[in-house]
């Protein structure tokens, strides 16, 4: 099963790895943790505190999680780690459907982030 789980995240991981070079080439580094490749500093941190809807700390793509640093990483792997999981479930329809969640959540008057589906399994409101 492990096997399949990292081809069906494949595509969304290739997005996350899109960032290795030129955080290396920033400054930032990488890292292995639980399976997935973590990716911090440097372009990556500016992409997380600029170029999103919201500051980020993280953000998983697959089996990529892309960190402003270690300590970010740090602190929200086991919520990244959800995600992972997500990915792992869902393959290449987890962005569509994260999107579409938000989507729903902010038609519905609620949180386009908070009351993200995904969000919430990640932050453990969900079961």
């Amino acid at each position: 099963m492990r096997p399949f789980a990292y081809l069906w995240a494949l595509p969304n991981t290739t997005l996350g790895l899109l960032f290795v070079l030129p955080a290396l080439l920033s400054g930032g580094g990488i890292r292995f943790e639980r399976g997935a490749i973590e990716v911090y500093g440097g372009i990556t941190r500016f992409f997380l505190r600029h170029c999103l809807f919201v500051k980020a700390s993280a953000l998983c793509l697959g089996h990529a999680i892309l960190g402003q640093n270690r300590e970010c990483l740090d602190h929200a792997r086991d919520h990244e780690h959800v995600h992972v999981k997500q990915y792992e479930r869902w393959g290449p329809l987890m962005l569509p459907a994260y999107f579409l969640s938000s989507f729903l959540a902010w038609r519905r008057g609620d949180h386009f982030y908070f009351d993200n589906r995904f969000e919430r399994e990640a932050y453990g409101l969900d079961s």
